[in-house]
């Protein structure tokens, strides 16, 4: 059994020990409790309750508590607006309200904590503000102020903060440019800038601070030239420049500016021509982001040789490549991650492939969000997901986008509704018969098939799909009759079964009033309505076409493309490798992964 603690219990620890000089019950996630109203005369120095599951709101008597110099109430349960009376504690040196849902404005009247070293207010929900409030705490080391709505133009007056180490205003809304005197700061070791509205160039002088560890400029609108040449920092090992409107230049003298480099982030930075050769000797990367680029030719083979124990992220979507320098059986690095059996999948597309072999019987039977949707997902498909890491906490927020033929049209989806269910196999080599086991998706909303080899009945169990509005299984080679319980499907839109050596009678009823002949073209065998061809005396047991008939096959392939995914809820991407059968691709499966996301970003934050 859990231990828990009643809030009685825990606040008279708080309320009748008021000789206590230290309080610390921090990191007991499973002790519950409020705070208590507080009176005069407390010798408390420290309260430290982070971690735990206390809430409610802070009592205005917490200014009481003037002798204060420690209060740590991070990811708990606190939530309201913060008592102006906790600008009182003019003792206080460290304070952290993160991760808990402050509302209001954070009060005036912290101007007055001249004290403070450690100031965290992150991740909570206050209304706008800018930060000149800051100016006067001169003795601030840390300041942790990622997402709490700030806004305006970094202020000069920071530069008066000369003893900061870690500055992080990530996921904000500030603007203008970076302000000169950040080039002075040389004691610190992080600064978090990213997900801003900030623009202009950046200064070499950023690139040359002494100390710095993490660098995060991400999801801004700089612009201008970076050289990774005139990287200074010997220490860095977090550098983050994504998606901003940045050209970024480096050759293979510049693999010494990164030479401890852990995390790299440049994706969308306008990167030319062969692979990166400033990776070269890199080998303590773990999380690398080169996507939205223009690198061409293939991989070369150094690259694979590098953080074979150490790289757990690697995007290289949307650039130019075209395959391995060496080919590889393998990929050599053990600790990717996000091995899946991709129980929450709702949408797989691998259409234009040359995947071999049958249909995959053991995935139908993992894609459990396709027989019961997930009811806690949002309007629309997204991930706000994160994990830790020994020195860092991943995050990933991103609307899943993606391009798929829907209904014979080929439709972008800039947002994707959370019921959206649907398979899109068509245009590969695929062999074999339809598994039954498809009939136990029974939340598929569009299934495609077409353009392969499939043989075979069309198995009666598709008739589950109760809500299925699509389904085209043309050019192919399957036989037999066209099940009747089809007619059940009264959401059916398209159907689309042309192309095949399909025989007997077209069911009657419901959505099949509604198909017209190109549904059914180019299988004779087949009678009925649409069909100008009537079914009775013995038409329906018109021997079978000949083995080459229908055969034709539209597509011929060249293409060396394999297509795998990110397993929160939706497998959309590709990396260029060798043209390869079911059974090959699993290893990719489990080894590799790419996302796909018009609006991905993932970002990583120092603990």
């Amino acid at each position: 059994m859990q231990p828990r603690c009643q809030a009685e219990e825990a606040n008279a620890l708080l309320q009748f020990k008021e000789s206590l000089v230290i309080h610390s019950i921090r990191y007991n996630p499973y002790l519950t409790g409020y705070l208590p109203e507080f009176h005069w005369g407390s010798h408390l120095e420290l309260l430290l309750l982070a971690g735990t599951s206390f809430s409610s709101q802070l009592p205005e008597s917490i200014g009481n508590l003037k002798s204060l110099k420690e209060f740590d109430v991070a990811n708990c349960y606190f939530s309201g607006v913060i008592p102006s009376s906790l600008g009182n504690l003019t003792t206080l040196n460290y304070l952290d309200l993160s991760h808990n849902t402050f509302s209001g404005k954070i009060p005036s009247t912290f101007v007055n904590l001249l004290q403070l070293t450690y100031l965290s207010l992150s991740s909570n929900n206050f209304s706008s503000g800018t930060l000149h409030w800051l100016c006067n705490l001169t003795k601030l080391t840390f300041v942790g102020l990622n997402r709490t709505n700030s806004y305006g133009e970094i202020p000069s007056c920071l530069g008066n903060l000369t003893q900061l180490t870690h500055l992080n205003l990530n996921v904000n809304e500030l603007t203008g440019q970076i302000p000169s005197w950040m080039g002075n700061q040389t004691k610190l070791i992080l600064l978090g800038l990213g997900d801003n509205k900030l623009h202009g160039p950046i200064s070499d002088s950023i690139f040359r601070l002494p100390n710095l560890e993490t660098l995060n400029l991400v999801g801004n609108l700089f612009s201008g030239t970076v050289e990774l040449g005139h990287l200074k920092s010997r220490s860095l090992v977090s550098f983050q420049l994504s998606d901003n409107n940045l050209s970024v230049i480096g050759n293979h003298n510049d693999s010494a500016a990164l030479q401890k480099i852990q995390i790299l982030s440049l994706s969308g930075c306008n990167l030319s021509g062969e692979f990166p050769s400033f990776l070269h000797g890199q080998n303590h990367l773990e999380f690398v982001e080169l996507g939205g680029n223009k690198i061409e030719g293939h991989i070369p083979t150094w690259f694979m040789n590098l953080g074979t124990e150490t790289l757990w992220n690697l995007d290289l979507r949307g650039n130019l490549l075209t395959g391995f320098e060496q080919s590889v059986d393998i990929l050599p690095w053990n600790n990717l991650r996000s091995d899946f059996e991709f129980q929450r999948l709702q949408i797989v597309d691998l259409s234009g492939n040359c995947f071999l072999g049958k249909l995959p019987l053991e995935y139908f039977r993992n894609w459990t969000a396709m027989k019961t949707i997930y009811k806690e997902h949002p309007l629309y498909m997204q991930v706000d997901a994160s994990f830790q890491l020994p020195r860092y906490v991943m995050t990933s927020q991103f609307d899943y986008s993606m391009t798929m033929t829907n209904k014979g049209v080929v439709t972008k989806y800039e947002k994707i509704q959370e019921f959206l269910t649907a398979i899109d196999l068509s245009s590969n080599r695929f062999e074999g018969g339809i598994p039954d086991a498809l009939g136990d998706l029974k939340e598929l909303y569009s299934l495609n098939l077409s353009n392969n080899f499939l043989t075979g009945r069309i198995p009666p169990s598709l008739s589950n799909l109760k809500g299925l509005e699509a389904l085209d299984l043309s050019q192919n080679k399957l036989s037999g009759e066209i099940p009747i319980q089809l007619a059940q499907l009264t959401f059916l839109e398209v159907f689309n079964v042309s192309h095949n050596l399909l025989s007997g009678p077209i069911p009657r009823g419901n959505q099949f009033e509604t198909f017209d002949n190109t549904s059914f073209d180019a299988n004779p065998g087949l009678c009925g309505k649409p069909l100008s061809k009537k079914c009775g005396n013995g038409e329906d047991s018109l021997p079978a076409p000949k083995e080459d008939e229908g055969s034709g096959y539209p597509l011929e392939f060249g293409w060396k493309v394999v297509v795998i995914g990110y397993a929160t809820g939706l497998v959309i991407g590709a990396i260029l490798g060798c043209a390869m059968n079911t059974r090959n691709y699993e290893w990719l499966v489990k080894n590799y992964f790419v996302n796909k996301g018009q609006n991905l970003k993932t970002r990583l934050c120092r603990n």
